[in-house]
């Protein structure tokens, strides 16, 4: 069985969300739609859309958590998952209502937070040219 096997690791960018020995199977959401991962399938790397990542073990039922976006690397039996964000721990109705309660109002908060860089940005600049000219 340890051949038939995957470690799949959730990486937060300040912790290890979750690692999950002896993974039978995954499936992610990309751009292009649902991308499903097997211990035998060839390496390769996804970008990942905010939605639910489901993994399945030898030992227990399938398991789901929601996860922002991010990047999937398959390396041999180890899969990375790195994410900005990642909930567990809820049914699957409840997880799709956080991914799109939660990891959409961030997005709604980054616009509003580079709506204002901008313009302060463009503010510096007009400045930066008025005090120029002098």
């Amino acid at each position: 069985m340890e051949n038939q096997s995957m470690t799949l690791k959730i990486l937060l960018p300040f912790m290890v969300f979750a690692e999950i020995e002896n993974v039978i199977r995954i499936v992610v959401e990309t751009g292009s739609g649902a991308f499903g991962l097997l211990p035998q399938r060839l390496d390769g790397v996804a970008a990942l859309v905010p939605g639910i990542l489901i993994f399945e073990t030898a030992s227990e039922d399938v398991q789901y958590l929601a996860i922002d976006e991010g990047i999937l690397i398959k390396s041999g039996r180890e899969v990375l998952v790195a994410v900005r964000n990642a909930i567990g721990g809820a049914n699957l109705g409840k997880l799709r209502e956080s991914v799109e309660k939660e990891f959409m109002e961030l997005d709604e908060t980054e616009r509003k937070v580079r709506s204002v860089m901008a313009k302060l940005e463009s503010g510096f600049i007009y400045q930066l040219e008025k005090f120029s000219k002098r």
